[in-house]
């Protein structure tokens, strides 16, 4: 019995990719360990993260929803490409594009998002990058954080698979929580639970071939 091959990992993003760089250096430190980093697509041709893809020596695709013209068409292409690359995983590392849910159904617990708030609070439709943020200041929030969670048809719906908090402090702006959000809770908790969940998809794995 030869060692059972690593979950082929895509990771989706629109900008920077600092999540996809705390994914990159997760997969050197050995904490993520069941899982092998094999994609990256973008619906952003400007995105960083394409450079920082390319750096790591990860395959890259760029897919907008211009190009394609409609939501199915822009999917379409999106899971021809996941299935040329054999991907188990899809982690969601700033992707600003909703995912239908006709797509989100085709991937049952095989889809996890970062979001920058501790679901319930904060999360939905309307609720994204700094919006989560100014939203949380708004409230007077002690405590926010981040939350891993699996993606489903409702937009921060998923069953969720790990959390972690952070104090705000009392001069807080929403730029400066949203770095501490991501330095502090995103970008542990990310590597941490797509191990979890890539060492699940190796074990079942395993299950099937006895």
């Amino acid at each position: 019995m030869g060692v059972l091959q690593a979950a082929k990992i895509a990771v989706f993003v629109s900008g920077g990719g600092t999540n996809l760089q705390a994914l990159i250096d997760a997969e050197k430190q050995g904490i993520i360990k069941s899982g092998k980093l094999s994609l990256v697509i973008s619906n952003n041709a400007n995105a960083y993260a394409i450079t920082r893809a390319e750096l790591a020596g990860i395959p890259s695709a760029i897919v907008t929803k211009k190009e394609y013209g409609t939501q199915q068409a822009f999917e379409n292409k999106i899971i021809e490409i996941l299935e040329e690359y054999g991907i188990d995983l899809i982690v969601l590392a700033g992707f600003m594009s909703i995912l239908s849910a006709e797509f989100t159904s085709k991937y049952p617990k095989r889809i996890i998002n970062v979001h920058p708030s501790l679901i319930p609070s904060f999360c939905g439709k309307g609720f994204y990058g700094l919006r989560v943020h100014e939203a949380a200041l708004a409230y007077g929030v002690k405590v926010t954080g981040a939350t891993v969670h699996y993606v489903n048809e409702i937009p921060d719906g998923g069953e969720i698979i790990l959390q972690k908090s952070v104090s705000v402090k009392r001069n807080e702006t929403p730029e400066s929580l949203q770095q501490k959000v991501m330095r502090q809770a995103e970008w542990i908790i990310l590597p941490k639970a797509t191990e979890q969940v890539c060492a699940e998809i190796v074990s079942l794995r395993k299950e099937n071939k006895k």
